[in-house]
């Protein structure tokens, strides 16, 4: 178990000095292709209501995402986490400006003042992050296991389907037995369906 922690942290660190290395330019370059690929895809395109994502470092950028869904009147779904309680709710975002409230830590999450709760039951299509990932959907997220909580209580029939940068796909992901797969990953340059 230590060792498969260790092989994680090393990983999250290869990760963080790939993207070190990487400019504006290029990262901005590499989502547009990603975007591009998202918005081609079936599964993204017909769902109504989708769970999406605000980036974190060693994430792809949903900014442009969120706007272009927002735009093509998608229902979209943002998680608020609860640290304490070790839960997560689902809630509907009208307005990236008006319906977030920022945590201590830095990071934003929906206002439950503003957004209504959605139930897990009506996620067509949900978008998960994460630092790395292997061609079997094997993924590592920021650690602190929220995904790998909220993959389960999603339907059977949700497609889990990951954004990855093609730097962040690595030849093997350890994985114990809380952590979750997805099914598919896309990046600037192909669709990854699990093998």
């Amino acid at each position: 178990m230590e060792e498969i922690r260790g092989k994680k942290v090393e990983i999250r660190n290869n990760i963080s000095k790939i993207f070190s290395k990487l400019s504006s330019n290029n990262i901005s370059e590499k989502t547009r292709g990603i975007e591009k690929r998202l918005f081609e895809f079936a599964n993204f395109v017909e769902a109504k209501t989708s769970l999406l994502y605000i980036n974190a470092a060693c994430e792809v950028i949903t900014g442009n995402i969120l706007k272009k869904c927002f735009d093509n009147n998608k229902i979209v779904v943002l998680p608020a986490f609860n640290e304490e309680k070790n839960e997560v709710i689902l809630m509907k975002v009208d307005n990236i400006k008006t319906d977030m409230k920022y945590k201590k830590n830095g990071t934003s999450e929906p206002d439950a003042d503003k957004c209504k709760i959605i139930p897990m039951e009506f996620i067509e299509i949900a978008i998960i992050p994460g630092v790395a990932f292997d061609e079997k959907g094997g993924r590592i997220g920021s650690g602190d296991g929220a995904y790998d909580r909220l993959i389960p209580k999603l339907p059977p029939t949700t497609r889990k389907v990951a954004l990855a940068y093609e730097s962040q796909i690595v030849q093997y992901i350890p994985m114990e037995s809380h952590d979750k797969y997805v099914d598919i990953i896309i990046t600037e340059n192909r669709i990854i369906y699990k093998i």
